[in-house]
């Protein structure tokens, strides 16, 4: 099955797999086939993936999200503050998540063995179970660039490696949680146009909230490169969107964002209207691959979306929550 989520091509095999994927999930993933049931849904009667019902995110909180039969080869933990509830993500098959990001990684940035990946990711680094330090970790060990590694607060030694790369005239990428990124600009500037910089989340509680434009501005001028690089993903989904800048996320062929109506959670949007997403994530194969988030954004006609922001009252979490 792997395969084939890894090989759509076009709109008739991401259909077609959305609903095979629906039913077996609706047969093997229990709380899934209970959420269904109880919206009075049954397979025989989804004939398009847009009426495939999306299960809410907060169920990772409580409930084992996992196909029948299965037992998870590595749990996967959201981020969070104190006496939050944190999601878990029982993954059945590593190699699903593996050779997904594996392959979405290579559609937008080329071979990992030719990029020099620095990764500045200490709140991730601080705890353990996280589905991104995994996902870095394995990028740098696939590179073949030696200067490829973690940094927690070493920002000299960061700022040296950048001036050597940019140097040497190796594609770099620089993987940033948000408030990371800023300590690090607030010491060293950098003048390296060349510099993919790529940020991953809000301020883990570090910072003010910042919007958009305000925080993409900053990292700009403190690197020296005219647009960043974002990353939406979760801890409850196996494949990424990513944005090459101004905000905009495109995502793999086997991924899908859609938007609904946030009166009205079984309704989705028309395009260029503001509401909540719906991800799917046909990698998510052994547990959900249609899941309502609480993220609120916006999909243009051109495949994009944006991130607008999140419900009120919401955790901040692991993915990207900037405020706009």
């Amino acid at each position: 099955m792997l395969h084939s989520i890894l090989s759509i091509r076009d709109e008739q095999d991401f259909h077609s797999l959305c609903i095979e994927t629906f039913r077996f999930q609706y047969e093997n993933t229990q709380i899934y086939s209970q959420f269904v049931q109880h919206l009075g849904k049954h397979p025989a009667t989804v004939k398009n993936y847009r009426d495939i019902p999306f299960l809410p995110i907060d169920f990772f909180k409580t409930q084992d999200v996992i196909g029948r039969g299965y037992k998870p080869e590595v749990i996967f933990t959201s981020s969070g503050t104190t006496g939050m509830v944190n999601s878990r993500h029982l993954v059945a098959d590593l190699d699903y998540y593996i050779q997904s990001f594996r392959r979405c990684f290579e559609l937008f940035y080329g071979k990992s063995q030719n990029i020099a990946f620095l990764a500045l990711l200490p709140s991730y680094l601080e705890r353990s179970g996280s589905s991104l330090i995994y996902m870095v970790n394995d990028l740098i060990q696939q590179s073949q660039q030696p200067e490829s590694n973690f940094f927690l607060f070493n920002h000299e030694e960061l700022y040296h490696k950048l001036l050597a790369l940019k140097e040497k005239g190796t594609k770099t990428i620089l993987i940033g949680v948000t408030h990371a990124l800023l300590d690090f600009c607030e010491h060293f500037q950098l003048d390296f146009p060349e510099l993919t910089v790529m940020e991953t989340g809000g301020m883990k509680g570090k910072r003010k909230e910042m919007i958009r434009e305000e925080l993409h501005a900053i990292l700009c001028k403190g690197f020296g490169v005219s647009d960043i690089h974002s990353e939406y993903g979760m801890t409850e989904l196996l494949s990424q969107g990513y944005s090459s800048g101004k905000g905009r996320f495109k995502t793999p062929p086997w991924m899908r964002v859609l938007i609904r109506d946030t009166n009205d959670p079984l309704s989705l949007i028309a395009e260029n209207r503001t509401g909540a997403i719906n991800v799917i994530d046909l990698a998510n194969y052994h547990s959900c691959s249609f899941i309502a988030t609480q993220d609120l954004g916006k999909y243009h006609a051109d495949g994009s979306f944006e991130i607008l922001g999140r419900f009120d009252n919401s955790d901040i979490r692991g993915c990207n929550l900037l405020v706009q």
